[in-house]
């Protein structure tokens, strides 16, 4: 059986190709794309498919914000469906926010074609795929967690989100200054010696 695929992508030139790419290989049944999460919505809604391609930076939105409502809307007779993530974001929080939220595919848009069918197989076949530098980007990330206590963990991750020190201050009811003095203690045991490398991970 043909699986049935949807593609949500905003760059037009990207979205078309993907869909005449996998249209061609007469292995896959494009059911439908969309360009923005509002026309996402809507697709939803009419046509299920079994495998749901994502951008995550969308033009009005997030693009994972799509996966709440695939899941809502979905037949009770019909399998779970896989979430599959295309994006040009490779940094542990873009990474980790996917994957928690059911993602079972996650590939880089460094990657062709091939690579993003073989990904999209893999996770039709039950197996989760995360590009190979993405995978070492986590590893690395993981393990510098474990150095960290976790109100210093708590505040690696939202400098990761992209969070200023006051904002972290505001969002965890503490001090600006407890702020920097916890991630002062974070720059010395993890040996990052600035914010920009932080954010990166």
């Amino acid at each position: 059986m043909i699986p049935k695929l949807i593609i949500i992508e905003d760059h037009p030139i990207m979205r078309e190709g993907l869909a005449n790419y996998f249209t061609k290989t007469n292995r896959w049944q494009v059911v439908g794309t969309a360009s923005t999460l509002a026309e996402a919505k809507e697709l939803v809604k009419r046509v299920c498919a079994d495998i749901y391609l994502l951008d995550i930076q969308l033009e009005d939105g997030w693009g994972l914000d799509i996966i709440p409502c695939i899941k809502q809307g979905r037949p009770a007779e019909k399998a779970d469906p896989i979430m599959a993530v295309y994006s040009s974001f490779d940094d542990y929080a873009h990474v980790s926010a996917a994957l928690g939220m059911g993602v079972q595919a996650y590939i880089c848009k460094r990657r062709g074609e091939q690579e993003l069918e073989a990904a999209l197989r893999s996770a039709l076949d039950g197996k989760q795929y995360i590009d190979e530098t993405v995978q070492s980007k986590l590893n690395k990330t993981v393990n510098l967690f474990s150095l960290l206590t976790r109100r210093e963990t708590e505040i690696l991750r939202l400098v990761t989100q992209g969070l200023s020190n006051k904002q972290i201050a505001e969002n965890l009811k503490i001090s600006q200054r407890t702020v920097e003095n916890i991630l002062s203690c974070v720059y010395d045991k993890t040996g990052i010696r600035s914010r920009a490398e932080l954010e990166r991970l």
